[in-house]
């Protein structure tokens, strides 16, 4: 039997669920998460994919923006699949069952208090910033406007409307919504963007990507924003688990701490479901818990 490429072994693998009536919403996860795999490997043979390989696409899904969740399905589905390549005697090993599947948070993360963020923000960026009029609009940003790193990541010069005082975003799914752009981030775009343009020039290329890199003037990258976010925020104090959802997380906390409304809430982060934003009154009720158990008498 002669072994089909990775592209046809997929297909034939989601025929096969097909033929075996699962369900519909499996069929279309294993769908959802093959075909990114099977983007990822390009015009590979089945024996050059290894162990590492496939970790290598579980970081490139991380580096999407995917969540922890998200990357143990598509680990699940590539399981899936070894196992019926292997069942069919298209391979001899499995090389997914060798990856370890992403251990899920059992606990909800530790937000930053508004104390914390705040000392961060309002502080000169740390001599560890090798951009720092660009590192201080990333966190002014992710803070200030609660958006996803990806979302920060693709943002263009024309999308920042700046007589609505609003920024476009493009979210999962390609949707699109605005957000508002606080005093704070547009005072800090401001001061950013004559030294962008002194790095085009110098670099001689131009763009429309609003965030860039210092070394080639290229749009910044989500993976390189992770390390700015974590190299400032252990700079200026902040636990070295920070990275840029934490910030997310801490705007969406730190609104419903001060009262904003929970639909509100969903429309600025960009949730489709309200559920998924109501894990902010799960962090929200912990904070207020921590401060009865330090500061209430009866509480000792």
């Amino acid at each position: 039997m002669s072994v089909p490429s990775v592209q046809k072994g997929i297909a034939q693998f989601l025929r096969s669920l097909k033929e075996k009536n699962a369900s519909v919403h499996t069929i279309k996860a294993y769908t959802t998460d093959l075909e990114q795999f099977s983007a990822y490997i390009g015009e590979g043979r089945w024996d050059d994919i290894d162990h590492v390989r496939i970790r290598g696409f579980l970081a490139h899904l991380y580096d999407r923006g995917l969540s922890k969740p998200s990357v143990a399905r598509a680990l699940a589905a590539l399981r899936s699949l070894y196992k019926w390549l292997a069942r069919e005697g298209l391979v001899e090993q499995n090389p997914a069952a060798l990856v370890a599947t992403p251990k899920l948070p059992k606990k909800l993360p530790r937000v930053p208090t508004m104390e914390e963020l705040n000392a961060v923000m309002d502080a000169a960026m740390p001599e560890v910033a090798t951009f720092p009029e660009r590192d201080a609009l990333i966190f002014e940003l992710l803070y200030g406007c609660g958006i996803r790193n990806s979302e920060l990541t693709g943002i263009n010069l024309d999308d920042i409307r700046w007589s609505n005082e609003a920024i476009l975003i493009r979210g999962k799914g390609k949707k699109e919504r605005f957000v508002p752009l606080g005093d704070a981030a547009a005072g800090a775009a401001k001061t950013y963007l004559p030294k962008r343009q002194e790095v085009l020039v110098d670099h001689k290329k131009s763009t429309n990507a609003l965030l860039i890199n210092l070394r080639d003037a290229t749009r910044l990258t989500t993976r390189s924003v992770g390390r700015i976010v974590k190299r400032v925020a252990v700079a200026r104090g902040l636990p070295a688990d920070v990275h840029p959802h934490t910030l997310r997380h801490a705007f969406g906390t730190h609104l419903l701490e001060e009262g904003a409304d929970l639909r509100a809430i969903q429309e600025l982060l960009g949730h489709e479901r309200l559920a998924t934003t109501q894990r902010y009154t799960q962090l929200s009720t912990r904070h207020v818990l921590e401060v009865y158990d330090k500061t209430h008498p009866r509480a000792k």
